[in-house]
């Protein structure tokens, strides 16, 4: 009978896919393709025509989106398809897009084998483990299965995987619901959760094989999709991304999405997105927004699931970004429920649910803050300015003596009044997880601790230029300053940091490096709107000594790592991301020396650093989160897995610090915003020292050609 059932199971799931019908390309996307074409070398800030390396960089790009962890397409696919490794340039030049066809329909054929052979072997339930084999977690970089039973060995090993992963959660799950349970003498057991332990492993197990060929009829559904609009976007997006990460094909549908600011930003939650493996990426999570009160998403979390309130929880795997976005946003004050693979599990074994109540961004949850502190170091106590600036906030279509005008430097500006007022001595500013904003208002921070000179230079196809602090500027803040940045910290957070350092006007702490993205994009219609628009990279940023920020973003001077510093958040984890480069310097002088304080603010930080039991701690959790972050392999038997998983669970809710019940983790959310961490705290001594070390001296006062 189970024979009968598992042959039912494998013919349906292989019908599933194979009675789409071949998608074919539409009778204007030639002209949509050459538009293209004709485009790219004369409006992308590298100026280069279409070539071969572009075409094998396009051919690449299309294959790992269709199969990012080569486990679909056999080697004999990749060589039918390598005909045409460099000749896309040739064919998008000459209106033909039919490539992109191809790859989808070939995909979509060997997708059906595949997922026949998962679905019979899920349904089957024969799972054994007590062999001694595991699974290759990370696949980017692995050859492609040279059989067919090379390619049913990967997906049986994944199956495998995906239930024991579960299975073993739900027993830490248990273990510790009952610990708790016994911790706080409450009666063993109710109604339900006696049910639920009444259930043996091999049900459960059949219950876990069930709910995942729910999952992977879904991701067939999604990436079958004969949608001819989103099969020529895949394509066209893929040889746009062969110019650099940022520039990309846009459908009509996509545009409308953008222009509505919907395509990275969702609305009602408040977070900035990326697609990752076919999850969307937390990349930035904005401040005074849903998540941000929240807590509990962080920067590299993966929403894997979304459900409304009242409904049942959907798969979004693999869906169009665009799709998932339109189910996340939604009413103002109304629940939706995010399921989440954690930054701390790149696995993707352990989900967690988290409930949002849509809401607007409060701007006053996105300003400026700032405070004084006494610290204590060596028995001398001083007063210190302390400004965390969470984005580069302004008003663009108002004056600053207009109604309702906001501007992060003015309010900067007002914060350190008060801190001079109070006769402060140094001045920590902290830019961690400030992903960018106002051009302009970088520009005018920058003038509250710098006189004058050039602060950024921006280079395009034409021109090139620097932007600079006005004339008879009254700097605002006179006294040492640190600033705190971390691999979040992108665009205007690195144009500031680059500046103070440049100038030897700041000490720079935090992670190895910021982000690294120093390129800006335009968007241009390709003609009628149903043509869609290509979002093209235009023009490079560069500090004032000449040095780009793309990739090299802006080195710390004492390295303090966050755990961000541990995971693949960066403009150089990105395919075919623009290089580094250098131009002339601008024209401009040093206003103060700090830097030539930092071997010894250096040498003093390590040697206090080494007795710090919390510092300690913390460097603990970051190479935990890195040696989570780079494993290859997981074990497939019980024992190891489970050893392995509870080791991870406890990096984890370090990590996260969701343990307890809800008051007691919303408690802890607000105590942990209001509390200093190690980072700061060091932050605050070196400040200490440097301050020490100029003798109570400010900024020198301007001499030549700063007047």
């Amino acid at each position: 009978m189970r024979q009968t059932i598992s042959l039912i199971v494998f013919a349906i799931a292989a019908s599933m896919l194979s009675c789409s019908a071949e998608v074919k390309p539409r009778k204007y996307d030639g002209r949509i393709a050459k538009r293209l074409f004709d485009t790219l070398p004369k409006v992308h800030v590298l100026q280069r025509v279409a070539d071969d390396e572009i075409s094998r960089r396009a051919w690449t790009n299309l294959i790992t989106h269709y199969d990012f962890d080569h486990s679909v397409f056999l080697r004999s696919d990749l060589a039918f398809l390598d005909r045409k490794l460099t000749k896309l340039d040739d064919e998008l030049k000459n209106g033909d897009a039919s490539f992109g066809y191809e790859v989808h329909n070939l995909f979509v054929t060997r997708l059906s084998e595949r997922l026949a052979f998962a679905t019979n072997y899920l349904n089957c339930g024969r799972f054994d483990f007590s062999e001694n084999e595991t699974y290759r977690v990370r696949r980017k970089d692995a050859p492609w299965p040279l059989t067919k039973e090379e390619a049913e060995d990967h997906w049986r090993r994944r199956m495998k995987n995906e239930v024991l992963a579960i299975l073993i959660n739900q027993d830490l799950d248990a273990a510790e619901a009952a610990a708790k349970k016994q911790k706080d003498k409450q009666s063993s057991t109710n109604g339900v959760e006696k049910a639920e332990k009444e259930l043996s492993t091999e049900e459960r197990v059949k219950k876990i094989a069930s709910d995942l060929i729910k999952k992977y009829r879904q991701y067939a559904f999604v990436m079958t999709d004969p949608d001819e609009e989103n099969v020529l976007q895949r394509y066209l997006s893929a040889f746009c991304r062969a110019y650099d990460p940022h520039t990309d094909y846009m459908s009509p549908t996509t545009k409308e999405d953008f222009d509505m600011e919907m395509n990275l930003t969702l609305c009602g939650i408040g977070a900035t997105l990326t697609q990752d493996d076919g999850a969307l990426k937390i990349v930035e999570i904005l401040p005074g927004s849903p998540c941000d009160r929240d807590g509990r998403l962080k920067s590299g979390d993966k929403i894997v699931g979304v459900q409304q309130d009242g409904g049942d929880m959907e798969d979004v795997m693999w869906q169009p970004m665009r799709k998932t976005i339109r189910k996340i946003r939604g009413k103002k004050g109304t629940k939706v429920i995010l399921e989440i693979i954690p930054r701390s599990d790149p696995a993707g074994a352990v989900k967690k649910r988290i409930d949002l109540v849509r809401d607007e961004i409060k701007l006053e949850d996105q300003a400026a803050t700032g405070r004084v502190e006494k610290v204590t170091l060596s028995g001398v106590t001083k007063k210190l300015g302390y400004v965390m600036l969470p984005s580069f906030y302004g008003t663009m279509d108002k004056r600053p003596s207009d109604k309702g005008f906001r501007s992060c430097a003015m309010d900067i500006a007002n914060i350190v009044a008060g801190f001079n007022a109070s006769d402060v001595a140094g001045l920590v500013l902290d830019l961690r997880g400030n992903g960018g904003g106002s051009l302009r208002e970088a520009v005018m921070l920058s003038s509250l601790f710098v006189p004058q000179g050039p602060v950024v230079k921006i280079r395009d196809v034409r021109n090139e230029g620097s932007l600079p602090i006005p004339p008879g500027n009254p700097v605002a803040f006179r006294r040492p300053l640190v600033v705190l940045v971390d691999r979040a910290s992108a665009s205007a957070s690195e144009i500031v940091a680059g500046h103070l350092q440049d100038t030897g006007r700041a000490v720079i702490l935090g992670d190895v490096r910021t982000h690294g993205k120093g390129t800006v994009q335009t968007v241009l219609g390709l003609g009628p709107d149903k043509y869609g628009s290509c979002k093209i990279t235009t023009a490079r940023f560069y500090r004032i000594d000449g040095r780009s920020t793309q990739l090299a973003g802006v080195s710390a001077d004492i390295h303090l790592p966050s755990l961000l510093d541990s995971l693949d958040i960066g403009e150089d984890k990105l395919t075919y991301a623009l290089p580094f480069s250098r131009i002339a310097p601008d024209e401009y002088s040093l206003c103060w020396n700090m830097y030539e304080y930092v071997p010894q603010l250096k040498k003093l930080s390590e040697e206090r650093l080494a007795q710090n039991e919390c510092y300690k701690k913390h460097i603990f959790n970051v190479e935990g989160m890195k040696g989570l972050a780079d494993r290859e392999e997981v074990p497939l038997e019980y024992g190891a897995r489970k050893a392995m998983a509870e080791k991870d669970r406890t990096l984890r809710e370090l990590d996260e610090e969701e343990e307890g019940d809800e008051e007691e983790i919303s408690s802890r959310r607000r105590k942990k915003k209001d509390r200093d961490d190690v980072v700061l705290d060091e932050a605050f001594f070196v400040l200490m020292d440097l301050i020490r070390f100029t003798k109570g001296e400010e900024l020198p006062k301007p001499k030549g050609w700063w007047f």
